[in-house]
């Protein structure tokens, strides 16, 4: 069976390709929601069937694998910022501060299947300054990435810690994903 990344996303191609899955990539165009009355995982799922769904119908023999990464502050989801100075007020927010990062995942089809699972990663951020934070942007491009910040980037510069999976804060929860996939014939071994 056929293997589609709904997803442009550098980073998730590279974290597919770790579980050894052979797969396409067909970018979703699917418009995400920003409905925090879902719950951190209610939102990432939907998000992530949306943009399998929008993918599926042209692939019908296929499994489309959808994928959404928010950072959770306050109970508000933080998605990508839309400039530097939004960026900039993303991670001032959350300088000293612990917060979530939820990617939910779907995998639909072929036919009707469809399977949503989500991970969440609490991330500790360290007391940021303006000057650590106008170098971190200097040094990164914050627009594509949830809260302002990937963790592969840099991330020693803002992040203390976390508690969880550090794939799932760059934007696909392997360990689940690989549960999922070997479930449906897809892996043969399960990270």
């Amino acid at each position: 069976m056929k293997v589609i990344l709904a997803s442009g996303s550098p980073r998730r191609k590279e974290l597919l390709g770790k579980l050894g899955v052979d797969f396409t990539v067909v970018v979703s165009t699917a418009e995400e929601i920003h409905e925090p009355s879902l719950g951190i995982g209610g939102l990432c799922e939907e998000n992530a069937r949306l943009k399998a769904s929008a993918v599926a119908p042209n692939y019908p023999d296929c499994a489309v694998i959808g994928a959404d990464t928010l950072v959770f502050i306050d109970g508000e989801p933080l998605g990508k910022p839309k400039s530097a100075e939004e960026a900039f007020g993303m991670l001032r927010r959350l300088s000293g501060r612990k917060h979530q990062v939820c990617t939910g995942v779907c995998i639909a089809g072929p036919g009707d299947r469809v399977i949503a699972l989500h991970d969440v990663t609490d991330v500790h951020f360290r007391e940021l300054d303006e000057a650590t934070i106008s170098e971190y942007l200097e040094k990164t491009s914050p627009l594509d990435k949830a809260g302002a910040y990937g963790i592969q980037d840099h991330g020693e510069m803002i992040v203390e810690r976390i508690e969880g999976a550090f794939d799932n804060v760059m934007g696909l929860p392997l360990g689940k994903l690989g549960a999922a996939l070997k479930e449906i014939g897809l892996l043969i071994g399960a990270r």
